[in-house]
């Protein structure tokens, strides 16, 4: 007869500490999950706003330079990042799937 084919159960102090590792770690799981889906979720929504305030931010700069004469380099900057945003916004509005 084999060794490996006589095993003893483990005890149940072994048995409880198996039982509050494996949970610990799918709490700890299931916490980094939550926590991520609220940070992109967030993220998510207040996307509009953050793409309307830039945008509301470089039409007032762009006012501001035409009143002191001094070119509009970083609003024309600004457009072309705030017109990305938007083309991945609705990039990513009408490609999700339902």
């Amino acid at each position: 007869m084999h060794p490996y084919v006589i095993t003893a159960k483990p005890g149940p102090v072994r048995r409880a500490l198996t039982w509050a590792r494996v949970w610990s770690v799918r709490l700890l799981a299931l916490t980094v999950m939550s926590v991520l889906g609220a940070v992109v979720l967030t993220v998510r929504c207040i996307r509009p706003v953050i793409n309307y305030v830039a945008t509301r931010a470089i039409y007032i700069e762009l006012w501001a330079a035409q009143r002191i004469g001094r070119p509009p380099v970083s609003g024309l900057v600004g457009a072309g990042i705030t017109d990305e945003f938007i083309r991945e916004f609705h990039r990513a509005r009408t490609g999700a799937n339902a």
